[in-house]
C-alpha cells in the first residue's frame, strides 16, 4: 500500500477532509454534489429546503503521481487520498435566530474541515430565487453575516457555560453537576473538561460482601456520594475477578453461583458503561430481528414465519440487541 498524502491536524493523521457545501436555497448545491459524488443520490428539486439532512460522499482525490509511484514501487494496492463532500441544507436570513431550521443546518457546517459556498450566478425563471432577483454579492453577504451570527452566539453560549462551570468548581463540585442547555454543552465540547466527564464508581468489596453489596457501611456511603455527584455506581470483588481469570471458562459461571452472583463483575462494568455513555448493543448478522425473538425462534426463517421480522427506515433509534442487516444501494 503506497499513501502519499496525509493531512496533519492536531496530532490527527488523516487521509480524509471534510468540506460542507453551503449556500442559500437553490443556488445548485445538491446538483453539484451529485455531479462530483459518483452515485450521489442528493434530492435537487426547485423548491426551499428540498435537502434536511445532509448527504455525503466520499471521493477519491486524482493525483497522476500517485500511479506513477505505485507502478516504481511495485505497490500491491494503491489507497488515494480523499475528500468527502457533506451536501449541506440551504441557509436563510435569519438561520442563525432559527429560520428555515437554521441551527440545525449550522451545526451541521461545525462539522466540516471547509466550507464550499456555491454561489448563484444564472438567470432562470423557472427557478425560484429565495429572494426573487439574482445578486451574488447580497448572497454571499447573507451566508457569511449567518455564520457570523452563529459564532457569536456560539461564543456567548461558551462564556456563559464557563461562568457557571467556574462558579461549580470553586465550590467544588464537577462540572457534568451544571445544568447546561444543549448549544452550552457544545460549545465547551472542546475543552475536554476532566470533571464533565461521566464517572462510574467501583465499590471494590470482600468476596463474602459480594451477594449482598447493600448491607456494607462502606458501600452505602459511596452510593451516596455517587449519587450526589450524578455518577454510576457497581460493586466488584477484584479478588473474584483475578481468580476467575485462573479458571477455565466452564468453571466460572459454578463458581459465581457458589458466591450468589450470576454474572462477573466485568461484564456489570461493561454493562454499566454502556448504559451510562447512552451506548447499545446490535447485531449486522441477517434481516433486522430483535436478539430474544430470534434465539427464540431458533432461526431466521422460523423468526420470519412468526411475524418477527421487521423494516425499518432511516430514522429508526437501534434499540439494545437488535439483529440488522443493513441494505445498500450499489
Amino acid at each position: 500500500m503506497l499513501i502519499v498524502k496525509r493531512r496533519f491536524s492536531a496530532a490527527k493523521i488523516s487521509m480524509s477532509v471534510r468540506a460542507g457545501i453551503v449556500g442559500l436555497p437553490n443556488v445548485g448545491k445538491s446538483t453539484l454534489f451529485n455531479a462530483v459524488v459518483e452515485n450521489g443520490k442528493a434530492q435537487a428539486a426547485n423548491f426551499p429546503f428540498c435537502t434536511i439532512e445532509p448527504n455525503v460522499g466520499i471521493v477519491a482525490v486524482p493525483d497522476k503521481r500517485l500511479n506513477v509511484l505505485s507502478e516504481l514501487s511495485k505497490s500491491q494496492r494503491t489507497v488515494p487520498a480523499s475528500i468527502e463532500f457533506v451536501d449541506i441544507a440551504g441557509l436563510v436570513k435569519g438561520a442563525s435566530q432559527g429560520e428555515g431550521l437554521g441551527n440545525k443546518f449550522l451545526s451541521h457546517i461545525r462539522e466540516v474541515d471547509s466550507i464550499i459556498q456555491v454561489v448563484r450566478c444564472f438567470e432562470d425563471n423557472d427557478i425560484v430565487h429565495v429572494s426573487g432577483k439574482v445578486d451574488p454579492n447580497s448572497d454571499i453577504d447573507v451566508i457569511n453575516l449567518e455564520l457570523v451570527f452563529s459564532d457569536l452566539d456560539q461564543e456567548e453560549a461558551e462564556k456563559s457555560a464557563l461562568e457557571k462551570i467556574q462558579q461549580a468548581l470553586m465550590d467544588g463540585k464537577p462540572a457534568r453537576s451544571v445544568s447546561l442547555t444543549d448549544l452550552q454543552k457544545d460549545a465547551v465540547k472542546h475543552l475536554c473538561l476532566l470533571t464533565m466527564k461521566p464517572v462510574i464508581y467501583v465499590a471494590n468489596v470482600a468476596e463474602s460482601d459480594l451477594a449482598e453489596p447493600g448491607i456494607n457501611h462502606h458501600v452505602k456511603d459511596v452510593m451516596t456520594l455517587a449519587s450526589e455527584l450524578q455518577s454510576g455506581l457497581i460493586t466488584i470483588s477484584a479478588q473474584v475477578e483475578a481468580e476467575l481469570t485462573e479458571l477455565p471458562p466452564e468453571e466460572r459461571i459454578e463458581y459465581l453461583k457458589s458466591l450468589g452472583v450470576d454474572e462477573s463483575g466485568l461484564g456489570n462494568l461493561i454493562r454499566a458503561t454502556y448504559s451510562l455513555l447512552g451506548l447499545r448493543t446490535y447485531f449486522t448478522s441477517g434481516e433486522k430481528v430483535a436478539y430474544d425473538d430470534f434465539v427464540t425462534a431458533g432461526s431466521l426463517a422460523a423468526a420470519r414465519e412468526k411475524g418477527l421480522l421487521r423494516s425499518e427506515g432511516k430514522d429508526y433509534v437501534v434499540q439494545e440487541g437488535d439483529v440488522m442487516l443493513f441494505r445498500f444501494n450499489v
